[in-house]
């Protein structure tokens, strides 16, 4: 089993700092639904504007149906086949377009879906599981092949389930598996009251 927790420049609480993205799944262990209840409803309960839940999931469990979950993973790229093969659940994260209670355009709808998607992945790790989000999928695809309404946009598909040992993946995955987490320096991308500045620590 691959440890990777974040070595952090600050302390941060031990469910971010362990959360990462393996490819290596054990699809032979099914997820307990009571755990993907639990998922489900910490990304209800994730923040969004005007409380208007714009996020939708759908969620494929391999051994609750296989069916169904055989037609998603159709749908992925073929470097993210590769490795799903080994996972035993998928989500697909949606982000409507209109707000629910005025009809009008909300174009905080996506923002929103992530801040969900987030507490998918936290909420997933806090029960001893792992999570991956991935781009590589074929949005069309999926919405024709599930009858989603135009109005959502598909954000990416998640991927959960246990760790796996890393030799149940292809050698070609071997390396990004291994390799260090690695973050760009706080100052570079968070500012102090004007644009790049650098936030810093004040020793004063």
């Amino acid at each position: 089993m691959i440890i990777k927790r974040a070595v952090t420049s600050e302390p941060i609480n031990e469910v971010i700092q362990n959360r990462w993205s393996p490819r290596a799944f054990d699809r032979n262990r099914q997820v307990p639904r009571e755990m993907l209840f639990s998922i489900c409803e910490a990304a209800r309960w994730a923040p969004s504007c005007f409380n208007d839940q714009p996020y939708r999931y759908i969620v494929w469990d391999y051994h609750h149906n296989k069916s169904a979950f055989d037609r998603a993973f159709n749908c992925l790229g073929e470097w993210n086949q590769k490795w799903v093969q080994t996972v035993p659940v998928l989500f697909v994260a949606l982000a409507d377009s209109i707000f629910r209670k005025t009809g009008k355009a909300n174009r905080w709808g996506q923002y929103d879906t992530g801040a969900a998607s987030v507490s998918i992945c936290l909420q997933a790790t806090s029960l001893g599981l792992m999570a991956h989000q991935m781009g590589g999928f074929d949005g069309d695809k999926l919405k024709k092949e599930f009858g989603i309404d135009d109005r959502f946009t598909p954000m990416a598909m998640i991927a959960v389930g246990y760790q796996a040992e890393i030799e149940v993946l292809d050698e070609s995955y071997h390396k990004d598996e291994l390799k260090a987490r690695e973050r760009i320096p706080l100052g570079r991308n968070f500012f102090d009251s004007e644009w790049e500045v650098p936030i810093l620590k004040d020793f004063a």
